[in-house]
């Protein structure tokens, strides 16, 4: 193991403390992040592109050779939080920006710590990321229309807007990075030893940008939000499981589906948010990148020291 591959292993153990420590660098001395605003897109779809020289013709095949799990997993995951972050947002009375930031987050696909939080877990990861990888390419079609439908009570939604943003920041991304581990497979297959730390940074980098752009509005209606925040992934996490565990699921299945539903890609909702709402909108997707990784982090290694 190398110096690089030492280091992503590192941090890949110790990942919900460096969330913790950057959400604070981004909280605490938010100047050092507010410039970078511009940046959180371009970010993500570095992200998106390290996703996509990642993904092979196995990863595809996986999705063909148990359709039944994934459409499960894929059904579960835009079922149970977008209608979780509904039903927070009429029993909790949410103000309109923050219950569309609520509903958009709870819209988005998995989230990209979700596959890494699986294996830690000892779940399915094959199934995690066959999961994980419908409801991102799915998502430019889902995440419109459920933000439609369930935010447009509070305010006008322009889906067309939505899908376009998603596609640029998403798919396009990812395909590119297929297209580039086609092309050059010996290069692409030297960097992806890098990747995990590559993505890992990428993702505390925005997290400190969204969390110091956010910082009054965090300190006005953080307590507010963040219980929202809680309840959401909480109850994705525990909904997830016992959706599995409805279908016959086993232990290692259940687990993916768990993490695969309550993780969201917060870093997309906030980069949407900022783009067509309220700054407020993005506050929820700032705190639910903070606290999925700490949740998932700490139930993957329940998990983990658990017999199957």
């Amino acid at each position: 193991m190398n110096a690089v591959e030492k280091a992503s292993a590192f941090v890949g153990k110790t990942f919900s403390l460096w969330v913790l420590l950057f959400a604070c660098f981004g909280f605490f001395a938010p100047q050092l992040f507010v410039g970078y605003k511009a940046w959180i897109t371009p970010l993500l779809g570095i992200v998106m592109f390290g996703m996509g020289l990642t993904l092979s013709t196995a990863d595809f095949r996986e999705v063909l050779r148990r359709p039944r799990d994934v459409l499960i997993g894929v059904v579960g995951h835009y079922l149970i939080m977008p209608g979780i972050a509904w039903l927070l947002a009429v029993l909790l009375r949410l103000p309109p920006d923050i219950a569309v930031g609520v509903i958009l987050v709870g819209c988005c696909p998995s989230g990209t710590a979700s596959n890494v939080m699986t294996f830690l877990a000892r779940g399915d990861v094959a199934l995690g990321v066959s999961i994980a990888l419908v409801s991102t390419l799915i998502a430019p079609l889902a995440t419109p229309a459920l933000v439609s439908l369930l935010a447009g009570t509070w305010m006008e939604i322009n889906t067309g807007s939505l899908f376009r943003d998603i596609v640029q920041v998403v798919i396009v991304p990812i395909a590119l990075g297929v297209v580039v581990k086609t092309l050059f497979a010996r290069q692409a297959a030297a960097s992806v030893r890098a990747l995990p730390l590559v993505s890992t940074i990428t993702i505390l980098f925005i997290i400190a940008i969204i969390v110091g752009l956010n910082q009054a509005k965090i300190l006005s209606n953080g307590l507010l939000i963040l219980s929202a925040v809680v309840l959401h992934n909480l109850l994705g996490l525990a909904l997830g499981y016992g959706f599995a565990r409805l279908f016959g699921m086993n232990l290692a299945k259940r687990k993916a589906v768990m993490l695969e539903t309550g993780m969201q890609n917060s870093g997309l909702g906030a980069a949407l948010a900022a783009a067509h709402f309220n700054p407020l909108a993005a506050v929820p997707s700032a705190l639910f990148s903070v606290w999925h990784n700490l949740s998932g982090s700490a139930l993957a290694t329940w998990f983990a020291r658990r017999p199957n």
